[in-house]
């Protein structure tokens, strides 16, 4: 379903139906909002990409195997940590590799040598270019806490910290639960719901108190299974129908598309900009 707005169109999800007054009525009686990192608050998922395609062209090229396209970032790795992501898109051509261990060095044939060895790509590239965060996600940002609702970031990144700072962002959120912080909590990543419904539990809310916004099918898989008051997808790519799928309620391009749903009179902000990193 289309639902055209001032400022774009907002998809409702065929499996729980939306209007956009029921988004908005989601959204304001809720009272945290929980947001994924990269490809909701900035355009980091542009540089997971291009860190796992500079991984697996010449791995997989060299295994004698069905070449790495974007569409095996969107159906095998994003959103889920680094490791998993690795099994998956091995399990996607046959492939396995001993596990090893996360200190395994980035030449290591290991799942965790691959994932180290993509880190050490994002991490050059993040470097080299820096990040801004999306304006659209900012606007939104600060029209929800304006209006009194909590908000945590949710990553299943071993690079959120950093990821937040290079874009300014760190001192927007108390509550963060990144990869590492997961791994220190013994929480399973995405698509399982443990490491949002920790991300809530640390605002002092319920799930159906909160709302998801994922740009991710495996991260709408966790929020549809955690039984979130809202589960928000951000369509970067990936499909507004795959979203959907996974178990969006709604589906929007960007999330500025809501502020005259909320009554937002908030147009800019001064970190709107974002800092290089």
């Amino acid at each position: 379903m289309y639902v055209p707005t001032k400022q774009g169109t907002i998809l409702t999800s065929p499996h729980s139906p939306l209007s956009p007054a029921e988004t908005r009525d989601r959204v304001l009686s809720s009272r945290g909002i929980l947001f994924d990192l990269d490809g909701v608050l900035t355009p980091t998922a542009e540089v997971h990409m291009s860190a796992w395609s500079r991984l697996f062209t010449p791995f997989l090229d060299a295994q004698g195997v069905k070449p790495y396209t974007d569409a095996d970032y969107f159906a095998y790795i994003d959103g889920k940590p680094r490791y998993d992501g690795v099994r998956s898109l091995l399990a996607s051509r046959g492939l396995s590799l001993p596990d090893g261990e996360p200190t395994d060095a980035p030449e290591l044939e290991t799942v965790c040598g691959l994932g180290n060895r993509k880190n050490k790509a994002f991490n050059e590239t993040l470097a080299e270019d820096g990040v801004s965060a999306y304006p659209g996600s900012l606007r939104f940002l600060d029209a929800v806490v304006a209006a009194g609702l909590k908000v945590a970031v949710v990553t299943s990144s071993l690079n959120g910290e950093m990821v937040l700072t290079a874009a300014g962002l760190r001192d927007r959120f108390e509550i963060v639960v990144d990869g590492v912080r997961a791994r220190a909590e013994k929480l399973a990543g995405k698509p399982a719901p443990d490491t949002y419904l920790f991300g809530a539990e640390l605002l002092g809310l319920t799930a159906a108190q909160c709302v998801v916004i994922e740009d991710a099918e495996s991260g709408i898989q966790s929020g549809r299974s955690g039984d979130f008051g809202l589960v928000l997808g951000v369509d970067r790519g990936v499909g507004a129908h795959v979203l959907f799928e996974a178990g969006a309620d709604t589906v929007v391009t960007d999330l500025d598309e809501l502020l005259p749903l909320i009554g937002s009179t908030v147009l800019s902000s001064p970190s709107s900009s974002g800092v290089p990193a």
